[in-house]
């Protein structure tokens, strides 16, 4: 049974099975609930008045993620999308955003403006792994948006399986660098 008191402590008292005596008692010290300091609507609310391309979230200092922004960044000649390492403080607000680890730095993260709510209502969109991926794809030339509707077909825990592989093992694979190079 459990007893609140006054010093905010919580009593705990144990009943034994019945070849036992006596009573075990445990006090606990509850915690209360700490709001998050930061308004992460607020925080992020600027990032597509301006601007209202999609966001790419990448890891800044792997040698694959890297390739893969110069790769998107000469498929998409229309600059369709734009770039943030998730290292970055901007990165870290959009993940925060997106209900991710502001450290979580194991998948690529597409943030977009969700075009489903109200004009008034500014929220995002966002994707992760290799739902990222063919959403990205879908942004670039011919025949990548192709490409990315026939992978769709593709169940989700086998894309998802085989971006965590290489995701997992890209820093023995591919190396990383000291610095993020965009």
């Amino acid at each position: 049974m459990a007893l609140p008191l006054s010093n905010g402590c919580t009593r705990l008292t144990l009943s034994p099975p019945a070849r036992f005596r006596h009573q075990s008692t445990i006090f606990a010290t509850l915690s209360p609930s700490r709001p998050d300091t930061v308004n992460w609507v607020e925080a992020t609310s600027s990032f597509f008045d301006q601007d209202t391309r999609p966001i790419m979230l990448f890891d800044g200092v792997c040698n694959l993620c890297n390739g893969g922004v110069r790769f998107v960044r000469n498929v998409d000649r229309n600059r369709r999308i734009r770039f943030e390492a998730l290292q970055s403080e901007s990165g870290k607000k959009l993940l925060r955003r997106s209900g991710r680890a502001p450290d979580d730095i194991s998948s690529v993260v597409l943030v977009e403006k969700d075009s489903t709510k109200l004009i008034l209502i500014m929220d995002f969109r966002s994707y992760i792994k290799s739902e990222a991926v063919l959403k990205i794809m879908e942004y670039l030339e011919l025949p990548f948006p192709q490409l990315a509707f026939f992978l769709q077909f593709v169940p989700l825990f086998v894309r998802d399986f085989m971006y965590d592989n290489v995701a997992n093992n890209r820093y023995a694979i591919f190396g990383y660098s000291d610095s993020c190079e965009i």
